[in-house]
């Protein structure tokens, strides 16, 4: 079985080895057991279940939650020879038709299909009556209630088992701290699957957090200049942050769309697609749109609003670098983004139990925003994986954070927020603390308090820093039925009663990067030679017209890796070609002579 899954992997996929536990996952689903896997975005979830399903007799079903993700995948399968399919909405009835057909034929290896399909009698029927190789449950994590893209019909999945005993399943998912790990073993019935957890670990990725200042558009307009020319995706809240951004990144030069869910659906099609096809997009949206995103060159993600979770943030920054080259995950954050997202909390419908869970991940992300340690301790500690720190790769291991002791300055500012009556947000307590005349102090006599003009020594930006980390240390809560109005919690006694000291970190100052700087490290083809960077300009031209030519993302042709190293290598037949990782038989037969071409006409 391994011989054959390493043969399969050569020369269908062009890859010469497996990597981490591939080959192990491969062989316990190929043999006919089940398995649970835990695998960071990028890190080749879909080999595990691919080759399986080509060496077992029968059709792979793989069960995915997305259209998009379905369509790509399976347009790579054929790239490379696979015989795949799909069963969705976007087909017309004889398309349906024969796609079933194909099915009961024995002509298909893989066919995708969505978990609401896949419910329905005549699916269920069809299935019934064909031979199945295995069920490969994809974004796994869908299943749990305490995840965050829950989808209700994934808790139906166990009908998989119940109804076919004998046929191995495999569910896969990114991102699963320990409860949602066990919810997903419980809810599918793979309490007995072997389980598969690979590091979370994306050492290409460099993470950065910085403070708001207002909207963010200047730090963020700074951060897409160091990045000009690539591709990434912005996350922004609401559909309304979205479609602002979007405009004004257009009218700063920046070739970038907007996505959410509001958009008519088939514009939003077309942006997804002009992003997947397109070198250089930038989309912004929100997290509507990118699970299962599998376009391998996005090379940086940005937040421009705090997401909800550790989990969301880990899985919406792994859609950055998944080829393996430098990419970055950049975070701006404020006060503001803290109290809105408590308030959304604690004013939703769901049980007190729910709300908990979900106060608590919050807690812990901005933890981990605020924290002065390395990042990627920070970030693999939640998911239960111990990492030394240091690692070279995060802003505040590139450039240590200092922090000073703001005992005192909590003090005033818990204080000033007692004072006033714990009626106002911070903009108002932190004008009522540097003796800042506004129509609002007068108009409340709030020049007339002991806290009036106490916190001189700190500007507007520091004092913002200092409510912003007592929201993170929950010694402040914002008040959902006083629009955000900041209140004393139980843990702000011992500080007021000088029982408890406090550091804070201090507040970076403002952004002085210049358009046109480049972040270290960033762009995977800065260190190539004029020789092999020209070869690669235009391999990746040959690509864009070929991609438009097929109607396909430009990565199912070649990724940018592959390019990068025929550009270096520069082969000069079709044997030499054939040597290049991600060069499997039937892309060397479609492409090699054009490849070969496109190298001939740089050195003519």
């Amino acid at each position: 079985m391994k011989d054959a899954a390493q043969e399969l992997l050569q020369t269908t996929f062009g890859h010469a080895g497996f990597r981490g536990e591939q080959a192990e996952i491969v062989e316990c689903v190929a043999s006919g057991n089940d398995a649970l896997v835990l695998m960071p975005t990028g890190g080749g979830k879909s080999l595990c279940y691919q080759l399986p399903a080509l060496l077992r007799d029968g059709c792979g079903i793989v069960i995915s939650p997305l259209i998009a993700l379905m369509q790509d995948q399976v347009e790579a399968l054929r790239q490379v020879g696979v015989r795949a399919a799909y069963l969705n909405s976007t087909l017309d009835a004889a398309e349906a038709a024969t796609v079933e057909r194909d099915l009961l034929d024995g002509n298909l290896d893989l066919l995708y299909v969505a978990p609401e399909r896949l419910l329905t009698p005549r699916c269920l029927n069809l299935l019934d009556r064909a031979s199945i190789s295995l069920f490969a449950i994809d974004e796994a994590h869908c299943v749990s209630q305490w995840g965050h893209d829950f989808r209700r019909e994934y808790r139906e999945l166990t009908v998989l088992h119940e109804r076919w005993p004998e046929v191995p399943r495999i569910a896969l998912t990114a991102t699963a701290d320990e409860p949602t790990r066990r919810e997903i073993a419980e809810r599918l019935g793979l309490e007995q699957a072997r389980r598969f957890v690979s590091s979370f670990d994306r050492p290409n990725i460099r993470y950065r957090v910085v403070q708001k200042d207002g909207s963010g558009q200047r730090a963020l307009l700074d951060f897409l200049h160091a990045h000009r020319g690539e591709s990434g995706i912005v996350y922004a809240f609401s559909r309304k942050r979205v479609e602002k951004i979007a405009e004004q990144l257009q009218a700063a030069g920046i070739n970038a769309l907007p996505y959410h869910a509001g958009i008519d659906a088939g514009i939003r099609a077309a942006n997804q697609r002009r992003f997947l096809q397109t070198d250089g997009v930038v989309m912004v949206a929100t997290i509507a749109f990118g699970m299962g995103i599998d376009k391998p060159d996005v090379r940086f993600v940005a937040h421009v609003d705090l997401p909800k979770s550790v989990e969301g943030y880990y899985q919406e920054t792994g859609r950055a670098g998944r080829d393996g080259a430098p990419a970055e995950a950049w975070l701006s954050y404020g006060l503001g983004d803290v109290v809105n997202l408590r308030m959304l909390i604690n004013q939703s419908e769901a049980g007190e139990e729910r709300k908990q869970v979900e106060l608590r991940k919050l807690d812990a992300l901005l933890g981990y925003c605020e924290s002065t340690e390395c990042r990627r301790q920070a970030l693999l500690g939640w998911f239960g994986e111990a990492h030394d720190g240091a690692c070279g790769n995060c802003d505040n291991c590139l450039e240590p954070p200092q922090t000073w002791d703001g005992t005192d300055a909590a003090r005033k500012a818990l204080s000033c927020v007692y004072r006033t009556g714990q009626r106002f947000g911070a903009g108002h307590v932190i004008d009522v603390l540097r003796g800042v005349q506004s129509d609002k102090v007068q108009r409340f006599g709030h020049d007339q308090l002991s806290t009036w003009g106490i916190g001189e020594d700190l500007d507007a930006r520091q004092w913002s820093g200092v409510f912003r980390q007592l929201v993170a240390l929950g010694l402040l809560e914002a008040d959902h039925e006083r629009h955000g109005a900041l209140q004393l919690t139980a843990l702000s006694g011992p500080v007021l009663r000088g029982e408890r000291s406090l550091m804070f970190r201090k507040e970076a100052p403002r952004s002085t990067a210049r358009r046109g700087s480049r972040s270290p490290g960033a762009g995977p083809m800065l260190d190539l030679g004029p020789e092999p960077l020209a070869r690669f300009n235009a391999l990746r031209e040959w690509r864009a017209t070929t991609a438009r030519e097929q109607n396909v993302p430009a990565y199912v042709i070649f990724h940018d890796a592959t390019l990068r190293t025929i550009a270096e290598a520069a082969p000069d037949d079709l044997d030499e070609l054939a040597r290049i990782p991600g060069i499997g038989a039937s892309k060397l037969e479609r492409y090699g002579e054009a490849v070969l071409q496109q190298l001939l006409d740089c050195a003519a």
